[in-house]
């Protein structure tokens, strides 16, 4: 089997949760939230993968694909290389994985930043790569 490119599998990640909150995530135009935080769960969770899957393309965090990395050692190794990029996984990490994620904010300011800041993430790991 054909090992898949990191990016474009990070971007996968990215795409499924554009889909499933388009989809599912109901919208009320008069607040700006999503009705069911499920589904930005859902879609954080997704994000977040993406991001880990850039980061682990580039930094040698993660030797064992089955355990949890903290995001104390990605932090860490990023910091060395990439400080803008360390602000980036820092933000990524609280509204992605934790506000949305775990939180299910359903604030659409909230998710569309989340959004922007994996997509940064992803196109700086991609330079990285290159």
């Amino acid at each position: 089997m054909k090992k898949k490119n990191p990016i474009e599998e990070a971007r996968r990640y990215v795409d499924n949760a554009k889909k499933t909150l388009k989809e599912n995530g109901e919208l009320n135009p008069q607040t700006n939230r999503y009705e069911d935080p499920k589904y930005v769960r859902a879609a954080g969770n997704y994000l977040w993968h993406g991001v880990l899957i850039a980061l682990d393309a580039v930094f040698n965090v993660r030797n064992d694909k089955r355990t949890r990395v903290n995001i104390n050692a990605y932090e860490e190794a990023v910091s060395k290389r990439d400080i803008k990029l360390l602000g980036w996984v820092t933000d990524g990490y609280q509204i992605m994985h934790l506000y949305m994620n775990y939180d299910g904010i359903q604030s659409k300011k909230v998710c569309d930043n989340g959004f922007q800041i994996a997509n940064r993430i992803i196109d700086r790991c991609e330079k990285m790569i290159a």
